[in-house]
């Protein structure tokens, strides 16, 4: 009993919830332990799926053959087609509001004090108003702090997706003499990344393959407005253990699409514009892809991207994470000396394995810069029709 508990348990680990199929494939799993996919009482993990292009259905699993374990939700499509790019892109982000990244004491002439924590803010609390005037920088803030008189403000914050109302009380200062609320804002941010791949059918550009977060806080970024603009790698950092290098570039100055999403699968835009890609990449579902040799597409200089060489595999866990589902190691003798592996700025270089686009990277391993981790194409795509339904539906509100 304990074993076969054991083996169920192993395997709701190791199946997702959602599959993808194409008509007249066979549904496969790629687990160590034997699974069946019963449909009807037709096992579809030896027969053909015969429904058609757009149906949804759910399947029973059973492992050995006989014990029932699990159920998934299985869709038919038609073969993914994308441009792949793996060239750099920058990102200028602006915040809704200001995003307080620190709270500290205010020495004033009756001792320290913390307005901030007074009225109740932490770090990583969005402040969107000040006595009804919207804030969108941190001059803003600072002008309605100043302009208080050191009576209390009233404050509206957002934080953790909720608004709230809250009132902070300015205290002088006995080092300037001026108000002070004792809060680090921030109202906007900017980087690089590598982009992943372009869908002609939706129009949606995507890159990273995880969501921009703030360098202090840690958290997924709000953003009021955001731009994805050209760019171009001037030069780069190698890494080393425990010091991550970083491509190093230059924004030059092209707009690419306004960010409509920044989630944690990473950042999407409806491109301005057409690209006409002379050649499309069929996008791998994720039981497709094995562990063993594949390829990374990026660009270490200026904007011309490059394969190189490196293994795959499927984490523990790739299958209940929508981000973190491949581990990915450099093996390409040029990019290790180049590079000394992974580094910061390649977030969102695809993996092609097969000749089918398989993910993209989306971090590296701190004490390993060799090593990182790697999203589902699969994941990607979808996270990018999301996006362009949701465009759509606000361009028509």
């Amino acid at each position: 009993d304990i074993a076969v508990f054991s083996a169920v348990f192993y395997l709701n680990g190791t199946v997702g919830e959602e599959y993808k199929i194409r008509r007249g494939d066979i549904l496969s799993f790629d687990t160590k332990l034997p699974i069946t996919a019963e449909y009807k009482g037709t096992r579809l993990s030896e027969s053909t799926v015969t429904q058609n292009i757009g149906e949804e259905f759910t399947v029973g699993l059973k492992a050995f053959g006989i014990i029932a374990f699990s159920t998934v939700s299985v869709e038919v499509v038609d073969e993914m087609h994308v441009a792949v790019l793996g060239t750099p892109f920058g990102m200028k982000l602006y915040t809704e509001g200001v995003l307080v990244i620190d709270i500290t004491d205010v020495e004033s002439e009756n001792g320290k004090t913390s307005p901030g924590e007074a009225a109740g803010i932490k770090k990583g609390d969005y402040i969107i108003s000040a006595e009804g005037k919207n804030i969108h920088t941190n001059e803003e803030l600072s002008a309605a702090v100043e302009a208080s008189g050191g009576n209390r403000i009233k404050l509206l914050i957002k934080r953790n997706g909720k608004k709230k109302t809250v009132y902070i009380t300015p205290v002088t200062s006995k080092e300037t003499g001026s108000l002070k609320i004792g809060l680090w804002v921030r109202d906007s941010s900017a980087g690089i990344g590598t982009m992943t791949f372009y869908s002609p059918y939706t129009g949606v550009v995507c890159g990273l393959g995880h969501g921009v977060c703030d360098e202090d806080t840690g958290e997924l970024l709000s953003l009021e407005t955001g731009e994805l603009v050209t760019a171009e790698i001037i030069s780069l950092e190698k890494g080393a253990s425990g010091a991550p290098g970083q491509l190093k570039g230059k924004f030059t100055g092209n707009s690419i699409g306004a960010i409509d999403k920044n989630c944690e699968n990473g950042v999407y835009s409806i491109l301005k514009g057409k690209i006409n890609p002379s050649n499309l990449t069929e996008i791998a579902l994720k039981q497709e892809i094995k562990d063993g040799t594949a390829q990374i597409l990026c660009t270490l200089e200026g904007n011309t991207p490059k394969l190189y060489e490196c293994k795959i595999k499927k984490r523990s866990s790739a299958y209940l994470s929508s981000s973190q589902n491949l581990t990915v190691t450099v093996t390409d003798k040029e990019l290790l000396e180049k590079t000394g592996g992974i580094v910061q700025g390649m977030s969102g270089s695809p993996i092609i394995q097969n000749g089918k686009l398989v993910g993209a990277v989306t971090h590296v391993l701190i004490d390993d810069p060799t090593s990182g981790y790697g999203i589902f194409a699969e994941n990607m795509l979808k996270e990018a029709q999301t996006a362009a339904e949701e465009n759509k539906l606000k361009n028509a509100s």
